[in-house]
């Protein structure tokens, strides 16, 4: 079930992600950006596995300074380090202070480009999608810059919510709750995306979509919270995305109608 999720979560999560695919969709030729896609997959598995025999090495040096397991906790003079304090442990702590100023930069300079990124994206969904600032004519151009400059603050302090939220979990290790939310937020634009690639069924212009698709996570959620009650123990990990999908694609389906001939 881990390789089936992985997949799901692959395909919903960077080929339906246009920001991720356009490394892919701006080659000139279907033939070259598929070779595009068989290349970067060969070179993302090297790249992970390269990741994954570090972190396997950061975890080593850990223990050999005297970390010590205790149950799910890896315990290193009284504070738990594992996941993701693993790394910035030994960088800051256990290297020399000019290792601990690269990391700190590093990190800063992977994470601006993917908050710019989201940011951008965000405002600019809720601004022409949702506010519908292009479609409204009596709003002047200064009228509307100051709507994207007021929605591009409010969702940086709604980023800085999300993290102290994350801080307040106090999670060992954030990608899981990523994974896990990603379940419930990436499952119906699976089924939307399904449901319109491989059927030719006509929805309407009412807001049947959207109560479909807050409909199906909350259905997984209740089924995620009983599903070891129902299913004789049984877990449901990242194939939820999948089974979120499914709900999704079957309420669309259950309120869509024929195509007209």
């Amino acid at each position: 079930k881990n390789l089936i999720g992985g997949a799901v979560i692959a395909i919903a999560m960077t080929g339906l992600d246009q920001e991720m695919m356009q490394k892919n969709i701006s080659v000139r030729t279907v033939k070259d950006s598929q070779k595009n896609i068989l290349s970067f997959t060969i070179i993302m598995v090297l790249v992970n596995l390269l990741f994954l025999v570090l972190g396997g090495l950061l975890y080593l040096y850990m223990i050999d300074q005297g970390a010590v397991y205790e149950g799910k906790q890896l315990l290193l003079q009284g504070k738990n380090v594992i996941g993701d304090d693993v790394f910035p442990t030994v960088a800051l702590f256990h290297l020399p202070p000019a290792i601990g100023i690269i990391f700190i930069i590093a990190l800063i300079s992977a994470l601006f480009p993917s908050a710019d990124g989201a940011l951008t994206a965000l405002t600019s969904s809720f601004c022409i999608d949702i506010l519908g600032i292009r479609r409204n004519a009596n709003l002047t151009e200064k009228k509307q810059k100051s709507i994207r400059i007021t929605t591009h603050f409010s969702f940086a302090i709604l980023f800085i919510f999300c993290i102290l939220i994350f801080k307040w979990l106090n999670n060992k290790s954030i990608i899981n709750i990523i994974l896990d939310l990603a379940g419930y937020t990436y499952g119906p634009l699976l089924g939307l995306f399904s449901f319109g690639m491989l059927t030719k069924r006509q929805l309407g212009k009412g807001y049947g979509v959207t109560a479909v698709c807050l409909v199906a996570p909350a259905i997984c959620y209740i089924l995620g919270k009983n599903v070891a009650t129902w299913f004789n123990g049984y877990q449901i990990g990242f194939e939820m995305l999948l089974i979120n999908g499914i709900f999704t694609f079957a309420g669309l389906w259950m309120i869509s109608t024929k195509e007209a001939a």
